[in-house]
């Protein structure tokens, strides 16, 4: 669990986090959006203990990360966006090193080394200095470092960041496999990457909480309106159609256009989160007409992205 309750973070006289609040459940993993200078940085420094807040409360496994900051560090696993490596360390080695820092002793260090490794995908590479590796392998060893002491968070800054597709891939099906035994905050500036492994995003705009949730919850925050295609058998025309705008759930007719010689498509505009299919076959049955199909436009993380950042953030971190 990650918590934060009207949090500040100030640079001399910036505030780079500004009052935010929010709350992640056990076993979630949460993308972390916001454009450059909206205060994440900042944000996971405080909730990994590397700065103290300026005000309000964060709490990490239920431990405040102010009264209990080495229960903290103990409790999460920290990937920032440059990876802490030492270069001249042969990858074995520096696990082992970390396994020290991290305390950890005889059988049960050994397993979790093991374990790891083979988790990541590091047993071939071993024997390998880090500055030898490739890009996509020393995110490979920043992540095994980040759950050598399996912690129940994991916080990971822009993990893919550089890497080729091929790369990218592996990275994130790593963050998959994790995911569900770990609550996972995710700070990307890609947002294929949120859509393909988060259940919820917090965006962070201005060192402000600007919206947390699912993609259809925010865009039902934002009275944001989508749009339902519903294709008939048959010709119809404008006259025809109309009434389909004034079914519950509907707010209008956006457009109609003949799909094929005996096919008509149209464009409903919906209210986010809203199920009009019901009504509209129940409209179409009363008139002898046959529904061919019905589909809602996906809401889109870009297009919510853009609306609530507009403008887009600050000097800070």
């Amino acid at each position: 669990m990650i918590e934060a309750d009207a949090l500040f973070v100030r640079y001399g006289g910036f505030e780079a986090v500004k009052g935010v609040s929010f709350r992640i459940e056990a076993g979630q993993v949460v993308g972390l959006l916001g454009p450059n200078g909206a205060g994440k940085t900042s944000l996971l420094r405080v909730l990994t203990c590397y700065h103290f807040p300026s005000g309000g409360s964060a709490r990490v496994d239920a431990h405040d990360v102010a009264s209990d900051p080495q229960l903290v560090r103990a409790s999460v696993g920290y990937l920032p966006e440059n990876a802490p490596l030492y270069p001249d360390m042969k990858v074995g080695e520096y696990l082992g090193f970390i396994a020290d820092a991290r305390d950890l002793r005889g059988p049960q260090r050994r397993r979790r080394i093991e374990w790891a490794v083979e988790t990541c995908g590091l047993s071939g590479v071993l024997s390998r200095e880090v500055r030898r590796l490739s890009k996509g392998f020393r995110q490979r060893v920043g992540l095994a470092q980040a759950i050598l002491h399996d912690p129940a968070v994991l916080v990971l800054d822009e993990p893919t960041s550089g890497l080729d597709p091929n790369q990218i891939g592996e990275i994130r099906a790593l963050v998959r496999t994790l995911g569900p035994a770990k609550t996972v905050l995710l700070s990307t500036h890609i947002l294929q990457e949120v859509e393909a492994l988060c259940s919820q995003v917090l965006i962070i705009n201005d060192g402000r909480l600007a919206a947390q949730g699912t993609a259809g919850e925010i865009a039902r925050s934002l009275k944001q309106s989508l749009i339902a295609t519903v294709s008939f058998k048959g010709l119809l025309d404008q006259k025809a159609v109309e009434p389909l705008g004034r079914l519950p759930g509907v707010l209008g007719v956006a457009a109609r256009r003949q799909a094929g010689p005996e096919r008509t498509e149209v464009d409903l505009r919906i209210p986010a989160g809203s199920d009009p299919s019901e009504a509209i076959y129940d409209w179409a049955a009363a008139r002898g007409l046959k529904t061919l199909g019905l589909h809602v436009q996906k809401t889109s993380l870009e297009e919510l992205f853009s609306r609530l950042t507009a403008g887009g953030g600050g000097p800070g971190a």
